[in-house]
C-alpha cells in the first residue's frame, strides 16, 4: 500500500496526481534515509528534477521510479503509480461525479443551456470546450471531447442491464446553434437517435411551460447498482455533489415537477424534428 502523507503545502495549485507520486517518492526517500543529492545521483537526473518532481512541478520518468522502488525499498509501488500521472479526461469538479456515473443504473437529468455530455456528438463538444472561458489548450480540448465520447457506451443497449436515462432538456437547450449549422443538425440528429432507445427517455419542456423550479439550475440524480443514490449539481466554477436523502429527495421532487411540464417522448420527438426542418 502507499505510505499516507500531506502534498507539500507550496505545490496546493498543481496537478494533484503530479503531487501525489511527487509526494510519495519523496516519503519513500526520507524514510530509507536517502538524502535527495544521493537518490539525484542514483536515478541519473539532476538535483533539480528531482526536486521538481517531488513537488510536483513535473512528471515523475519511469526510470526515475523503478530506481526508487529498488533504492528506497518501495517495492514496486512507485512503478504502480506512473500511470496516475496521465492528464485526466474530465475537469476536476465533475471527476468524484463521473466515477459515480460508470455505476449507475437509473439517470435522472434536467439540462437548461446545452446538450448534456452524455448526449452531445464529438463536434457539439469540441465546439464547447473550444469556447471556454479561460481557453483551454488544444490537447486539454481533445482530451475530454474524447472523454466525453467515451462516457456515451455508458447508454449501450448491449449491457445485460442497460443504464436507463430520463433527461429532460429546456428548449433554449435545442435552440443555440453551437458549432454552427450543420453542426447543430447534427446534434439535433444525433438526440432524435438517442430517444429511440428503449433505456432513453428525452422530453423537451417549452419555454411557455417552464415552472419556476426549472430556473433553479441544472440537476442529476443518479442511483447505482448498490441501490445508492446521489444528486449533482454544476456551476461556472463549482458542483456540489450530494448523498444526503433530503436532497435526494428534493432533487427528485424538482426533476418530477419539470417532467410533468415537459412534452411527452412523443410529442418531443415531432418538436425537435420540427426544429430540424427549419434549419
Amino acid at each position: 500500500m502507499y505510505r499516507k502523507g500531506a502534498p507539500m503545502a507550496d505545490s496546493a495549485e498543481l496537478p494533484a496526481n503530479l503531487r501525489y507520486l511527487g509526494n510519495q517518492f519523496r516519503l519513500w526517500r526520507v524514510d530509507a534515509g536517502v538524502a535527495r543529492e544521493a537518490a539525484a545521483e542514483a536515478v541519473g537526473y539532476s538535483l533539480e528534477m528531482v526536486k521538481s518532481v517531488e513537488c510536483g512541478r513535473r512528471k515523475c520518468p519511469p526510470k526515475m521510479a523503478l530506481i526508487g522502488d529498488e533504492l528506497f525499498g518501495a517495492g514496486g509501488k512507485l512503478k504502480a503509480g506512473l500511470k496516475y500521472q496521465e492528464p485526466e479526461k474530465y475537469s476536476e469538479k465533475a471527476q468524484d461525479f463521473l466515477a459515480l456515473e460508470r455505476t449507475a443504473r437509473c439517470i435522472w437529468a434536467y439540462e437548461m443551456g446545452h446538450v448534456p455530455g452524455l448526449l452531445q456528438i464529438a463536434e457539439h463538444a469540441r465546439a464547447l470546450l473550444s469556447a471556454h472561458c479561460p481557453p483551454l489548450g488544444d490537447e486539454t480540448v481533445e482530451r475530454r471531447v474524447a472523454g466525453r465520447v467515451e462516457r456515451q457506451h455508458l447508454l449501450s443497449t448491449t449491457a445485460e442491464e442497460p443504464v436507463e436515462l430520463a433527461c429532460v432538456l429546456l428548449e433554449t437547450a435545442l435552440r443555440v446553434s453551437i458549432g454552427g449549422k450543420d453542426v447543430h443538425r447534427k446534434q439535433l440528429l444525433h438526440l432524435l437517435e438517442r430517444g429511440k432507445q428503449r433505456n432513453v427517455s428525452l422530453q423537451v419542456l417549452p419555454v411557455d411551460r417552464v415552472p419556476p423550479t426549472a430556473l433553479d439550475g441544472p440537476l442529476v440524480v443518479l442511483e447505482t447498482h448498490d441501490d445508492e443514490c446521489y444528486g449533482y449539481m454544476e456551476g461556472h466554477t463549482a458542483s456540489s455533489l450530494t448523498s444526503d436523502p433530503r436532497d435526494i429527495s428534493s432533487l427528485l421532487r424538482r426533476h418530477g415537477t419539470i417532467r410533468m411540464q415537459a412534452l411527452s417522448a412523443e410529442e418531443s420527438t415531432e418538436y425537435i424534428e420540427g426544429i430540424v426542418q427549419r434549419l
